[in-house]
This record gives structure tokens, sequence and C-alpha cells, in this order.
């Protein structure tokens, strides 16, 4: 099953040349064989995030937006604030699935504020924005999009 993600990376000090995180999901994407349905830095800005997410919803098509970085606890952290502007639906028990296995590899995962939501028929879901902890929440959770894909769409169980 083809799977189109697109990644919008949220900080105020990276630019696509220097965002790392964004790379490592590129190529996670790619390894996974799946379709980057577009790739954008924005500032950490509700605004801007906001229209990325619509953006890649609505104009990529994309089936999951994948939000890199701003989940964290500083004030210009606003990723969650963003992320539930545009979106419908809670979906918390990926967020949490994320956070509890980050928590295997570090206790600070407990301080990721990051959401689950959906948007229509897309899947928004709030990945930290250090490289590593980027992967590992891949690691975490990537393995159920096919599953999530096809529900968002109606299929059956």
């Amino acid at each position: 099953m083809d799977i189109r993600i697109a990644i919008v990376t949220c900080s105020d000090t990276r630019d696509m040349t220097a965002d790392e995180a964004g790379a490592a999901l590129e190529e996670l994407i790619a390894q996974a064989g799946w379709t980057r349905a577009g790739r954008v830095v924005v500032h950490d800005d509700v605004d801007e995030i906001a229209a990325a997410i619509v953006d890649a919803a609505e104009g990529a098509r994309a089936d999951i937006v994948i939000t890199c970085g701003g989940t964290g606890l500083s004030l210009r952290d606003v990723t969650p604030e963003a992320t539930r502007a545009v979106c419908d639906r809670d979906v918390p028990g990926i967020a949490e699935a994320m956070r509890a296995y980050s928590m295997t590899k570090t206790r600070r995962a407990m301080l990721s504020r990051a959401v689950c939501m959906q948007r229509g028929g897309t899947l928004v879901v709030n990945f930290p924005g250090s490289t590593k902890a980027a992967r590992e929440c891949w690691e975490g959770i990537a393995d159920q999009f096919e599953h999530a894909v096809k529900m968002t769409a109606g299929g059956g169980h």
C-alpha cells in the first residue's frame, strides 16, 4: 500500500539545508516504500504551522502529515496548538504510544506535548524536532500507519 506522507518542520532556527530531522524522516519514508508528498520548513508560529498542515492535507493530498518540532515546553513550541486549530478529531493513542516508546530511551519524553489528530481524511502526527527522537518515534508507531490510513479512508478492520 502506498502512503503519501508530508513533512512540516517547525523551527525558528532551521531551514531546509539544516533540517536534519526532516531529512531523516524523508529517508524513513523512502525505506518504507511510501511517497513523500511534500516537505517544508516553517517558523514556530501557530498560523504558519496551521497553514502548512492544511496545505499538506488538502493541496498535497497527504494521507499523513508529520510535523517535526515545536512539541516541547518552550513558549515558542506551538505545534500542538496549531494542529488542534486545523484538525477535527483526536487520535490520542498514537501520541501516547510515541511517548511510551520514547520513555524506554529517555525519561525526557514525558515532557513532549505532541498530539495526533485527523483533519478529514488526513492523519496529523506531531514528532519531536531532534533527529534521534524523530527516528525513535518513527520506530514506535510507523508499523501502524497502513492500518491507520485504511481506517481513515473508511476501510474495515
